[in-house]
């Protein structure tokens, strides 16, 4: 194949929250490759807006600066969606792309999903397939509905696959290509700082890193965990306990770490086995969790980053949309029970705990797999989108 034809627009990529940037940065690297696919565009809908951290973690994955930037902020589920497709409209009248390019699972991506379907330009949804079965979690409707209207669907998992056909989704719309958040990770991984290091950086004490048991890795974000205080007052008091079995090293969410103020909740994390961090960079958290003994999280990207590093975690959740990370790696569901976190903590204090292993295609080639498949797919469709 040639030179993509100029008739065709640019593949517009867009990303509006942290993970997204360490799932894009792979793909527009992978599709800069190849000059049979047209140029990227990179549009920040700006869902999380903190600078700093932007500027950080663009700098950290080697992410160019976007192309366009929405500055949408915070708001609502329903006020914040609605404010993204208003100002994603008038992006894709005037880039007039051949297809539209999401990935994961927050707000932005189904708003610009949304958008591109109704101005009949083809949607590619990247790390489609993912369910929790949990329709509480507003990622999960997000999920649900950027695959119905997706074009083309990437896959992470092969059990992606059996929840997209129960849904009605024709096979031949559903690639299997691998995991872009380890292709990120391969890529990275020798660039991240020792965790002494990355604690220095933060401005924290480096004793933990040093501490002859090792030390864990705290992030504590969602919702059901940190929106209500009895919920929240029962998962500090968990890593409280954990703390005094094994030190922990958290970075806290603006959002948990203003609603442990509301809620006065801040003397459970009085101690010094607990080391509270802001927000850290990429690479920093990078460096961090692949010294750690275990991390405990409510992330869905950590646990598959924790699988990838051999670390083993344990998920403050009652379900996951990533269930090859428990079957297959290092991942516990545990929730928010007490007994079963620290007969775990004990369990992985003595025998090193879960070390599983890589799932199928999380090789760090999976945005290749992407660009290569894209190429084929658009060089067959011949016409510019929404011809």
């Amino acid at each position: 194949m040639g030179d993509f034809p100029r008739a065709i627009g640019p593949l517009l990529c867009v990303v509006g929250a942290r993970p997204n940037y360490m799932k894009m940065a792979p793909i527009i690297r992978a599709f800069g490759a190849r000059p049979d696919l047209p140029r990227s565009v990179l549009v920040h809908t700006g869902q999380h807006y903190d600078a700093s951290m932007n500027d950080r973690l663009f700098a950290d994955l080697a992410l160019p600066l976007p192309d366009v930037n929405l500055e949408v902020g915070s708001g609502s589920h329903a006020v914040q969606t609605a404010e993204i497709m208003r100002r994603f409209e008038p992006v894709l009248d005037a880039q007039q792309p051949a297809c539209v390019i999401v990935v994961g699972d927050v707000n932005s991506t189904l708003a610009c999903s949304l958008v591109a379907a109704k101005k009949l330009v083809p949607v590619v949804h990247v790390e489609a397939g993912l369910r929790s079965f949990d329709r509480a979690m507003p990622e999960e409707v997000n999920r649900v509905l950027t695959d119905q209207i997706a074009d083309v669907l990437y896959t992470t998992e092969r059990a992606a696959h059996g929840n997209l056909a129960r849904e009605g989704i024709a096979p031949e719309r559903i690639h299997f290509v691998g995991n872009v958040m380890i292709d990120s990770l391969v890529a990275n991984r020798e660039r991240a700082p020792s965790p002494a290091e990355a604690l220095r950086r933060a401005g924290a004490p480096t004793a933990a890193a040093a501490a002859p048991s090792g030390y864990g890795v705290v992030t504590l974000h969602r919702p059901s965990n940190v929106d209500r205080a009895e919920a929240l007052s029962q998962a500090l008091g968990i890593l409280r306990e954990a703390s005094e079995r094994l030190p922990l090293v958290c970075a806290l969410h603006p959002r948990t770490q203003q609603n442990i103020e509301r809620f006065g909740l801040g003397s459970l994390l009085a101690t010094d086995r607990f080391v509270v961090l802001p927000p850290l960079g990429y690479l920093d958290m990078l460096g961090l969790m692949g010294g750690a003994r275990l991390v405990l999280t409510d992330s869905g990207g950590m646990q598959e980053e924790t699988t990838a590093l051999g670390v083993p975690c344990l998920t403050l959740r009652e379900n996951t949309e990533r269930p090859i990370t428990a079957e297959q790696g290092t991942n516990t569901i545990v929730g928010r029970n007490r007994e079963l976190v620290l007969s775990l903590l004990d369990e992985i204090l003595r025998t090193g705990g879960k070390r599983g292993r890589m799932p199928e295609l999380w090789d760090g080639h999976a945005a290749e797999r992407i660009a290569a498949h894209l190429a084929r797919w658009l060089a067959e469709r011949k016409v510019p989108a929404g011809a």
